[in-house]
């Protein structure tokens, strides 16, 4: 075993022993994934392994957590770019404001509304916290948090690239009205002179689910999900969805779970300017198993795109593009404690009618095996 790696496990085993003998609540995550995605190459396979440690302190009225994020590569590590690496997943105190409101200070992640706008990326190894504080307000009508984080930041794709304080400020509102549930997420930028914002409702209707959800990022970029939901019988439930994006510009809100793709969030990411992506999909689950299947067909609503060598764009007609994504996925309870899961994703694009016609089709396998005491 590699002195490092021997190491951390060493150091983990006396942690667990120490939180659990001096902390009131205390969990141990274990996620171990196997990506065979053929997009790498037919003999591509890495295994990776997260483990999450987490301990609470409280009592009536405070509480203090912290969490460990502990991410390792079965395989040769370049595939992954990084040694083993331990670091703080989320670190915060919490307490009571005299029964009106509760304050929260420290790094936490934060999931509000659909998740478009302001989300954590637990598929991946590297998840998104913020670092700053949170007051929450429980009312009779809905539930209101306002929020703030800083961080030092120099990040290329951001608006200022001098590595800057990039302070942010957030106010969620959400709760149940005649029957429909209501988020609105209002988030501002020091890097940006817009604000980012977001609506979501969902509820039922003659015996089905609809949600809808309206976005738009900083620079103004717009994001519309609708869908509708209907269960079959007791086990079996099918859906439909559409997400369409605006022609002002590509919607992107850095570090949320769908900022990505497929290797990196698990699912189809975001979309370019004045795309729509129809969705066909179904569940079904009997005793520990489920089943799920999900059909995407993505089309091209805006103008003819120009080539762009840089970035490996070919130049093609709207109106022939075409994209088409499916996944199929399965998953086991072993107990109260474990579950198995099976993804595997298939991701064509085609440009037919171009000056040059590309046919490029993308495979992914993850197997996901997850372990809590």
């Amino acid at each position: 075993m590699k002195k490092n790696l021997r190491n951390v496990l060493v150091l983990a085993l006396g942690l667990v022993t120490t939180l659990s003998t001096v902390a009131q609540d205390w969990n141990v995550e274990s996620r171990t994934r196997m990506d065979m995605s053929e997009v790498v190459g037919e003999d591509y396979k890495l295994t990776t392994q997260r483990v999450t440690l987490g301990a609470t302190w409280g009592g009536s009225d405070w509480g203090i957590h912290v969490s460990s994020d502990f991410n390792y590569n079965l395989g040769d590590r370049t595939l992954l770019g990084v040694e083993p690496m331990w670091s703080i997943y989320e670190a915060y105190a919490s307490a009571d404001l005299l029964g009106m409101a509760s304050l929260t200070v420290g790094r936490q992640a934060i999931n509000n509304g659909s998740g478009a706008l302001m989300s954590t990326n637990d598929f991946g190894y590297d998840r998104t916290t913020w670092d700053g504080m949170t007051l929450g307000f429980d009312l009779d009508m809905a539930d209101v948090t306002i929020g703030y984080a800083s961080r030092n930041d120099a990040v290329t794709n951001l608006v200022d690239t001098t590595g800057e304080d990039l302070n942010n400020m957030w106010m969620n509102l959400g709760g149940e009205f005649s029957g429909w549930n209501v988020n609105v997420l209002y988030m501002t930028n020091s890097m940006s002179d817009d604000a980012a914002y977001g609506f979501d409702l969902s509820g039922g209707v003659m015996g089905a689910s609809v949600n809808a959800s309206m976005n738009q990022d900083y620079a103004g970029n717009s994001m519309r999900v609708v869908g509708l939901g209907y269960a079959v019988t007791d086990d079996l439930s099918v859906n439909v969805g559409q997400t369409a994006y605006g022609d002002e510009g590509n919607f992107n809100m850095r570090g949320t779970n769908m900022d990505g793709s497929w290797g990196t969030t698990g699912n189809i990411g975001y979309l370019g300017a004045s795309m729509e992506d129809l969705t066909f999909g179904l569940s079904y689950a009997m005793g520990g198993i489920s089943l799920n299947a999900t059909m995407h067909r993505i089309t091209h609503a805006g103008d003819d795109v120009a080539a762009d060598a840089a970035n490996g764009v070919v130049a093609y007609k709207a109106e022939d593009y075409d994209r088409q994504a499916m996944e199929l996925g399965i998953g086991y309870s072993l107990g109260d404690n474990a579950s198995l899961g099976l993804k595997y994703v298939t991701d064509e694009v085609k440009h037919t009618g171009s000056a040059a016609t590309t046919d490029a089709q993308n495979k992914y396998t993850w197997i996901t095996l997850t372990v809590t005491p």
